[in-house]
């Protein structure tokens, strides 16, 4: 129903790390799929939309934070396939080139304060409630139809790998892949990097939305936020530098960040077993690095 050839090569990546411990580690390049409706950003959007046309809405509305890269997606593919779009930002109205660009695709944004934000189906209601056209999207595309689109990784795959590693900010791409990988034989495990810190609650979003029980395939790694959401340290700055530098592929401090310095950690430790073949997926949503420019460079 919506047409969309995108491109996600996926691509080898040499550390002397992996190569001294027997591991080989590839990058799945989500990134490349859109500038705008990146990564995991259109997997997640696919059947959202999908179900939005399919029940005639013609608005979508979502929430996020002021960096949101969803709410850049949901702004472009509104854009692109035909629909309103409107957007509860969460906080102050502030002003940034991320919203810019959300605007500038005719997005309508309405920040509200936190505590209102905290109950989006409220929201939704007082505003929309009455408009036959509205369609709900949660925060981060969050959705058993979004954890479907995830999902499609798997299928994509031309290789068995060990591990799949994804970062995690709500649950949604890891439970795609996990619950994909339960309909297989593939032995391979899917792990989550948190992003969030007390991240152990993801188990639970994840679990949601695993419609084939297939959560016992899954580990959630919550020990890698560097403080929290959006947070980062001196250490993790130096390692994004590192990677970009050696490899010519952008990463940033919020999600891809953490992901690869996790499994570089991972490595180091001794987690993996002599031989383990690695896949990262790297979920693109590269704009909001914007937000974080002074941070890097501290």
């Amino acid at each position: 129903m919506f047409p969309f050839d995108f491109y996600s090569p996926i691509e080898p990546l040499d550390f002397p790390i992996f190569r001294e411990k027997g591991l080989t580690l590839h990058i799945k390049r989500d990134d490349l799929i859109h500038p705008f409706i990146s990564g995991n950003k259109w997997r997640k959007l696919k059947y959202i939309l999908e179900d939005a046309a399919n029940q005639r809405r013609t608005h979508l509305v979502t929430f996020g934070g002021a960096w949101s890269n969803h709410l850049l997606a949901t702004a472009c593919a509104g854009a692109k396939f035909g629909f309103k779009t409107t957007a509860f930002v969460r906080g102050e109205s502030v002003s940034n080139a991320n919203l810019s660009l959300c605007a500038l695709f005719g997005m309508e944004l309405r920040f509200v304060d936190r505590a209102a934000y905290r109950d989006k189906h409220d929201l939704f209601n007082q505003a929309f409630g009455g408009e036959p056209t509205a369609y709900f999207v949660d925060e981060g595309g969050y959705s058993g139809e979004a954890s479907k689109g995830c999902g499609e990784i798997v299928s994509e795959l031309s290789e068995r790998y060990d591990h799949i590693f994804c970062a995690v900010g709500t649950g949604t791409t890891l439970a795609g892949i996990t619950d994909a990988l339960a309909t297989k034989t593939l032995n391979t495990r899917a792990h989550g990097v948190s992003v969030l810190s007390g991240g152990t609650f993801l188990y639970g979003q994840v679990a949601d939305l695993c419609s084939q029980g297939g959560i016992d395939l899954c580990t959630l790694h919550t020990d890698y936020h560097f403080g929290g959401y959006a947070k980062t340290k001196p250490e993790l700055n130096a390692f994004i530098s590192y990677f970009c530098q050696k490899t010519g592929i952008l990463i940033e401090p919020v999600y891809t960040g953490k992901l690869c310095y996790a499994v570089f950690d991972l490595a180091r430790a001794g987690y993996f077993a002599d031989g383990d073949k690695i896949l990262l997926i790297h979920t693109g949503g590269l704009v909001g690095i914007l937000g974080m420019e002074k941070s890097l460079h501290a």
